[in-house]
């Protein structure tokens, strides 16, 4: 997925069980997606601690963060009573919606690719970051891609 692509629609269930779907959120304003390996993992946690310690500011743009992975409803909620994330994290168990966005990787077995999309309330993409070993940066190009508050 590449800035301007339509995002494909999805519903997935977040760590309590609830159906989350994008067309759903993008009604109440542009949605920061990010797709990472696997929860309670160094990497991931870092990546998620740092989205987790600005979503003010993303809330100030009117944004929604949803992380993604794999991981089933279970871990995904041992992942965000862990670390008190506070947002959706959304269960993609059969790589669907990673394979959707083109993260699924060529050999089976293999986590989806560490990726954040930005997307506007027209479900396209405004921005795309791609970066396995940096994981701040995701957070941080994620809202310099949102409008400022006016």
């Amino acid at each position: 997925m590449q800035v301007g692509d339509p995002a494909p629609d999805f519903e997935l269930l977040d760590q309590h069980g609830e159906p989350v779907s994008l067309s759903a959120l993008l009604t109440k304003g542009p949605v920061v997606l990010f797709f990472y390996p696997a929860a309670l993992s160094p990497g991931c946690t870092r990546e998620a601690c740092h989205f987790r310690d600005i979503v003010a500011e993303f809330a100030a743009r009117g944004a929604t963060i949803l992380g993604l992975s794999a991981d089933d409803v279970a871990k995904q909620k041992k992942f965000d009573d862990t670390h008190r994330l506070g947002y959706p994290l959304l269960a993609d168990t059969d790589s669907g919606v990673a394979r959707s966005f083109g993260l699924k990787r060529r050999l089976p077995g293999l986590p989806a690719k560490r990726a954040t999309f930005v997307i506007g309330t027209d479900q396209r993409i405004l921005a795309a970051v791609h970066s396995e070993l940096n994981m701040n940066i995701h957070a941080d190009q994620a809202l310099e891609a949102l409008p400022t508050p006016a």
